[in-house]
């Protein structure tokens, strides 16, 4: 089973499916580690782990790149953040045949200009309704696996009502996409009514300190959402986390302990050291495998 065909039997069981959000094949692997059943590559932090704001300045091909790495490091399905699609319907057949060779499972496209900017920031813009339900269109015909997932992200919340963010969800889900992205819900209220209002199967995204209030997961299964992403969790945390080694370091001049007494082994060894080993002799003869032992 290939990893859209498994994103979709996830969508298609009961309940809400949680993918945190993971930047690099790290974060990709810590995140199946966990057990949680998919990932989500985030634009923000693949943004950020370049180095820049989540503003659109990364290209396709480096965002396809990253997804690419996170892909080959699990075993889960991948579900990646496209951005506007880089352009207009051409882009998006190119942006959605690109992902879909990297084994992504899924993508979703949104209806800000290009660049555009985080959903949980002020003064975005909008391309029209028709310029965005084109490239879902777009997308939806360019897929070559049927079972890839092209989910429709509206930003339209934030900049001309909640009543227009619901009507343009529907409006994708009429033009193919699989799932509605209802960006920046911004009361309790609405993120309950969008799994009613919206006729198809719904995203939540997950943003400690965004336009959305905080929400206990399991409140948004009861609601009815299908999917929900949590993009900042990680890359948030390790900002954090290095600021005070840092720091520690710097104040102290000795080397701070790793958390939980980490070790190289023990570094490695989350990313595969152990599966990788085994390479070292496996194909030498037996008596030389023996005395490697």
């Amino acid at each position: 089973m290939n990893q859209s065909t498994k994103l979709r039997a996830l969508l298609n069981a009961p309940g809400m499916t949680i993918a945190p959000g993971a930047y690099d094949g790290l974060t990709a692997m810590l995140v199946a580690q966990a057990g949680f059943p998919a990932v989500y590559m985030t634009g923000a932090g693949t943004s950020v782990s370049h180095g820049y704001p989540d503003f659109g300045l990364l290209t396709e091909t480096e965002m396809v790149a990253n997804a690419a790495r996170m892909v080959r490091a699990v075993d889960v399905p991948v579900v990646a953040d496209a951005d506007t699609g880089y352009g207009n319907e051409l882009n998006v057949v190119r942006t959605v045949q690109d992902y879909e060779r990297a084994g992504v499972a899924g993508i979703h496209i949104e209806d800000q200009v290009s660049p555009k900017r985080c959903g949980h920031l002020d003064d975005k813009e909008l391309v029209s309704r028709e310029d965005w339900l084109a490239k879902i269109r777009a997308a939806v015909g360019a897929r070559r696996d049927r079972d890839f997932v092209v989910i429709a992200r509206t930003d339209s919340r934030a900049v001309i009502g909640f009543e227009e963010a619901v009507s343009r969800s529907n409006a994708a889900l009429e033009a193919g996409a699989d799932m509605a992205f209802l960006e920046a819900p911004q009361t309790m209220e609405e993120i309950a009514a969008v799994p009613k209002l919206v006729r198809g199967p719904c995203l939540l995204n997950v943003v400690w300190g965004g336009k959305t209030p905080d929400i206990d997961l399991r409140e948004a299964d009861k609601f009815g959402y299908k999917f929900a992403i949590v993009p900042g969790l990680l890359f948030k945390a390790v900002i954090g986390a290095c600021d005070d080694v840092l720091a520690e370091l710097k104040s102290s001049h000795v080397h701070p302990a790793p958390r939980r007494g980490m070790t190289v082994r023990d570094a490695f060894n989350r990313v595969g050291a152990r599966e990788w080993d085994v390479f070292r002799t496996k194909f030498r003869e037996p008596e030389v495998r023996k005395a490697a032992e």
